[in-house]
């Protein structure tokens, strides 16, 4: 077991360049489970979810080619063994690995998983996806330590599906399993229309399938048997830029981030710009500059996109400590995604938890080196962050999980200039 050391206080400068998003990767690299030919993915992030997930593929029969120095993976699935997949217990790791359930149900007319595992940052119900796939035509055979699902031919479904929220995994899962579905027409209302989801939905089209409507809530999917392969590149991964972009305001610094996707950071920028934060956006490139006094913002609440991510709440958070006076923050997604300020609080923060989704934080807060824990992929990332501008050392624990969605994080803050390392217990 590893934990990280920090030693807070140093600035940071030079320029970092962003790896492709964890959270397109993983429903690209299981889309190429719906044909048997070769798909080839560019800018694949080195995490270890996806190196889970890839090694889930090879486990059920799907050849899988690594090529990390140039961040290539071939992906072949000539044949799916869904028994092996049924016993497959890394399934429980990952979340991602429900994404699964979409592609080889267009193929083998029968999934069955494991419930998928992951970060604990509340409840997250499969049964958008479970609920979806009957809607569409599916039994449900099982549901519970076990998720079993089977397609009978002589059973249409319907093609028309509301989403109970605009699920980005329940999107996902569902155009993947339409795109597979031969000369059939069908419709999702309110899906998710983030820039990752887009990116899969873009992937199924260069596969063969006719989708109308991506980037809105409401698809207009038409599949096919006979999906193809391809080459396919991963979008940047907009949640790295905004938690670099949070170092870099945290320690009133210079750094420039590369590989940049403006479009789907608005939001982000106008809550640091109504901080305080200075900035600069140049075409794909986004430079932090020093800043003066912080100040709070009444309130930040995170939403579907284009509205502010749920997924950089966690880093936010931090900021909202350093800025004078007292800030709101409302996470409407998740009920245990405020852990980690009970983490800030052994720093120092001044924080009272008004609900589960609801805090108040007062600033500036000088923190302190303490030991805390990551709670979550991002609660993770956020205690980190702190620690780059806290007084003394600061041990991390728990870091499996930040590992999960942060390729060379360590190693980056230290290309930048901060004091950290990777200590084994």
């Amino acid at each position: 077991m590893f934990y990280f050391e920090i030693e807070g206080g140093n600035k940071l400068s030079g320029n970092i360049k962003i790896p492709g998003a964890k959270n397109a990767s993983l429903p690209m690299l299981c889309a190429a489970l719906l044909t048997d030919e070769k798909c080839t993915f560019h800018s694949v992030p080195k995490i270890a979810d996806v190196e889970t997930l890839l090694d889930i593929f090879e486990e059920i029969g799907v050849s899988v080619k690594r090529n990390w120095d140039k961040r290539i993976i071939e992906v072949r699935a000539r044949k799916i063994d869904t028994h092996k997949l049924a016993q497959c217990e890394q399934l429980r790791k990952i979340r991602a690995s429900i994404l699964m359930l979409g592609p080889i149900l267009a193929r083998e007319k029968k999934c069955e998983i494991f419930s998928p595992g992951g970060c604990v940052i509340g409840v997250r119900s499969h049964e958008i996806h479970t609920d979806g796939f009957e809607v569409l035509g599916a039994t449900l055979l099982q549901d519970g330590e076990k998720i079993s699902l089977k397609i009978d031919p002589n059973v249409t479904g319907r093609n028309r599906i509301l989403l109970s929220e605009a699920s980005v995994t329940g999107t996902e899962n569902l155009a993947m399993f339409l795109a597979g579905q031969e000369n059939r027409k069908a419709e999702i209302y309110f899906s998710a229309s983030e820039p990752h989801v887009c990116a899969t939905l873009q992937m199924l089209k260069k596969m063969g399938a006719s989708i109308e409507g991506i980037g809105t809530h409401h698809l207009t999917i038409v599949g096919t048997k006979y999906l193809r392969g391809g080459d396919f590149k991963i979008p940047p991964d907009g949640i790295l830029v905004g938690t670099y972009a949070i170092a870099g305001v945290l320690t009133n610094s210079e750094i420039e981030i590369e590989n940049v996707d403006h479009r789907e950071l608005f939001s982000f920028y106008g809550c640091l710009r109504r901080i305080g934060g200075e900035f600069e956006m140049k075409k794909n490139v986004l430079r932090i500059l020093p800043h003066g006094k912080l100040k709070a913002i009444s309130k930040i609440q995170t939403a579907i996109y284009p509205g502010f991510s749920t997924d950089l709440q966690s880093p936010f958070g931090v900021l909202l400590t350093q800025c004078e006076g007292d800030s709101v923050l409302f996470e409407t997604l998740f009920e245990n995604r405020l852990s980690y300020l009970h983490e800030l609080e052994k720093m120092g923060a001044d924080i009272h938890i008004l609900n589960a989704h609801q805090a108040r934080i007062s600033g500036p807060t000088v923190f302190r080196g303490a030991e805390v824990q990551s709670w979550d992929l991002r609660a993770g990332a956020a205690v980190v962050l702190a620690g780059l501008i806290a007084e003394g050392k600061t041990k991390v624990t728990n870091i499996q999980y930040i590992d999960r969605g942060y390729e060379n994080f360590v190693e980056n803050l230290q290309f930048l200039g901060a004091k950290i390392k990777r200590v084994k217990q």
